[in-house]
């Protein structure tokens, strides 16, 4: 790894010319090497060499760093290639004491991150006030307050989670998150259609609604107004997987065969939009968020969450089975995430696994079914006969995909 990053840091210039630091690929290689050493005699039995070596390293490292902090020049002062150093050092420390994985993986990641210089630094410029502000928070929130949180449970029909409820929280926030950056990074000028799509990260029925709206007054927009909404609707797919295979592993693989019908269908139609509207595609109109977090929402989402759990307890404790597919079909008609992450905490018990898969399959059935409904009803012009079509086509697909689950042994 040493030699890696020293092939690096001459690669790009940073060991000559008139600014060069002072060391290149062989010097990080002997650097790799001195904490390979140093871990090596310090596994042996020989703390205080191996020491000795490290710090010796370490020393001509902060020398290098001081003499050129002396140079007259004012961007001078850079000390990426010394911090590389120490920490070539440290990886080498690691690697002779015998694990080699961490060293390895972490050594990558310095190398890759020295390369992209330019972009990590583009990427800080577009940051604005309000991303790094949502950041730091999504920061506090993930690490203070989830960690001293209580696990629970409290009360009954299941008991209330505190550390449970606000990791669905994180989880929404963080996909809102995620949504904002994706749409501030393509830009808001580069297609109603991707607009649709990243809208998807957050609400397909929001995107549904919202561009069945915009049709009635963009009648020529209307191809990728529909295209946006079947990209939309498809990427509830996944990201149902994700959430699913992020809380429970198990789920997400008892609902492939559920999902990869509608999925290979909505692909299929999503590839053919996009090269019959290549170079047509009008301007994005992406939903304003006054935080990219959108905290609130997700809270008023776990507290549903928590409510819909508790319901869903006391259904299955009355009805059994059909109450819980049934009431999946109502959830679904307004809220997959809610759905989602109930069935997650029914599926720990692989008992009703197939019955939580099932559920889901129900709740995207009726939820496809309320998209169709609006697209239908608020649609005008081209829009409403493509995004009909598209959705209907969907909504079959789905059909199939439950059939196949349920038909399974």
């Amino acid at each position: 790894m040493g030699l890696a990053v020293g092939i690096e840091r001459e690669w790009s210039g940073h060991a000559s010319g008139p600014d060069a630091r002072f060391a290149g690929a062989r010097t990080f290689l002997l650097l790799g090497l001195l904490g390979g050493l140093a871990g090596h005699l310090s596994q042996r039995g020989d703390p205080l060499a191996g020491a000795a070596l490290l710090l010796g390293g370490a020393a001509l490292a902060i020398a290098a760093f001081l003499a050129a902090a002396r140079r007259p020049r004012e961007d001078a002062i850079d000390g990426t290639t010394e911090a590389a150093a120490l920490a070539v050092l440290g990886l080498g420390f690691v690697a002779g004491l015998g694990e080699l994985r961490l060293p390895a993986a972490t050594g990558a990641v310095i190398v890759l991150a020295l390369r992209e210089k330019s972009t990590i630094q583009g990427f800080v410029h577009r940051l604005g006030e309000v991303e790094l502000r949502a950041a730091f928070q999504f920061a506090v929130l993930a690490l203070v307050l989830l960690p001293i949180l209580p696990e629970g449970p409290y009360g009954p029909l299941g008991g209330i989670r505190p550390r449970e409820l606000w990791l669905v929280v994180l989880l929404v926030s963080g996909l809102n998150f995620a949504g904002y950056l994706a749409r501030r990074a393509i830009g808001e000028t580069h297609g109603t259609a991707v607009a649709g799509i990243l809208g998807g990260l957050i609400s397909s029925t929001a995107v549904a609604l919202s561009f069945s709206r915009q049709s009635q007054d963009r009648d020529r927009a209307g191809a990728p107004l529909a295209l946006g909404v079947l990209g939309a609707c498809t990427l509830l797919l996944p990201r149902l997987l994700v959430l699913s295979l992020t809380l429970r592993p198990a789920l997400a693989g008892e609902l492939l065969p559920f999902f990869l019908p509608p999925l290979l269908v909505g692909a299929g139609l999503l590839g053919a939009g996009f090269l019959r509207a290549r170079g047509a595609a009008d301007g994005a109109i992406a939903p304003a968020s006054r935080s990219p977090l959108r905290l609130g929402s997700a809270i008023l989402l776990a507290l549903g969450f928590q409510a819909v759990l508790m319901a869903m307890v006391w259904v299955q404790q009355s009805l059994g089975r059909i109450g819980v597919l049934a009431s999946s079909a109502l959830l679904g008609l307004t809220d997959m995430d809610a759905l989602t992450l109930s069935m997650t905490r029914l599926a720990s018990d692989p008992m009703h696994l197939r019955t939580a898969a099932t559920a889901m399959a129900i709740g995207v059935v009726a939820n496809t079914i309320l998209k169709l409904s609006v697209v239908l009803v608020l649609g005008r012009g081209g829009f409403r006969w493509r995004a009909g079509l598209a959705l209907l086509a969907l909504l079959l697909a789905s059909g199939v995909g439950l059939w196949l689950g349920v038909s399974r042994a």
